[in-house]
């Protein structure tokens, strides 16, 4: 399996949606879905675009150019950011 194939089925599971559900969000087959994360086909550029736009992640961290992820925060309170780095120092603290 290739970081590709390993990224969107781990992206995909921790959504909660199986390979059918994920494939109605992107328009495609539940076959194509399986075929990608078992690395036997690779999508288009534009897939691939939807793709990150679905899960909210960049082009280069599901192809394994980059393995910074980042959540869009545009729309949170100050206080509510707060709340979001006291989560993240407590899992950094626990490893």
């Amino acid at each position: 399996m290739n970081v590709f194939s390993e990224r969107i089925k781990q992206l995909r599971l921790s959504l909660g949606i199986n390979q059918v559900e994920f494939g109605r969000r992107l328009g495609v087959s539940k076959q194509c879905i399986s075929n990608w994360e078992n690395g036997n086909i690779q999508p288009s550029i534009d897939m691939l675009k939807k793709i990150a736009g679905t899960f909210k992640v960049s082009s280069d961290f599901l192809l394994g150019l980059d393995d910074l992820r980042s959540l869009d925060v545009t729309a949170l309170t100050t206080e509510q950011l707060f709340h979001i780095q006291a989560l993240i120092n407590d899992i950094t603290a626990n490893r």
